[in-house]
């Protein structure tokens, strides 16, 4: 598995150029609209263990980022305690963070664990979710992961 992670380490440097990108918040997997989690609700995800894309018509703000909610109850519960519903990682891809990147995520590519819920890339070359699972040993990768955050949090790309 080690050599299978490291590999896989090693891919995801490779496709860097195509998935990377510059964005003025750095601690936060957002484009121009300031929107979190491409639409999707975090309610959905933390609460239901769902991938489900919200309504623009339940929207709140926290931290001057947009989040939106599938409907006025899911919105009512996030406003409640927003810091519970942030994504790890600023909803960056949390194999990515453990290489030391920070990547774009597909939406739907997801795992929750102890409360707290974990976003992946997933392209043609690459399932994230699958490696980190591979690797069989969720607190080793997020205590990497976590240190490697400190600093990513804070730089673009």
């Amino acid at each position: 598995m080690k050599i299978l992670v490291k590999t896989s380490i090693l891919g995801l440097a490779l496709i860097v150029s195509s998935i990377v990108f510059a964005q003025d918040n750095k601690a936060n997997n957002i484009d121009n609209s300031n929107i979190a989690l491409q639409g999707y609700s975090p309610v959905s995800y933390l609460d239901l263990g769902l991938a489900q894309i919200g309504n623009k018509n339940f929207k709140s703000e926290y931290n001057k980022v947009y989040y939106y909610f599938t409907s006025a109850a899911q919105k009512t519960t996030f406003d409640k305690n927003p810091a519970k519903y942030m994504p790890e990682f600023g909803g960056f891809c949390a194999f990515g963070i453990y290489a030391g990147a920070k990547f774009r995520v597909d939406p739907n590519k997801f795992i929750v664990e102890d409360g707290k819920y974990y976003l992946y890339l997933n392209n043609v070359e690459l399932d994230a979710k699958q490696l980190w699972l591979a690797e069989n040993n969720h607190n080793k990768l997020k205590k990497v992961a976590d240190k490697n955050w400190e600093k990513l949090s804070k730089t673009h790309n």
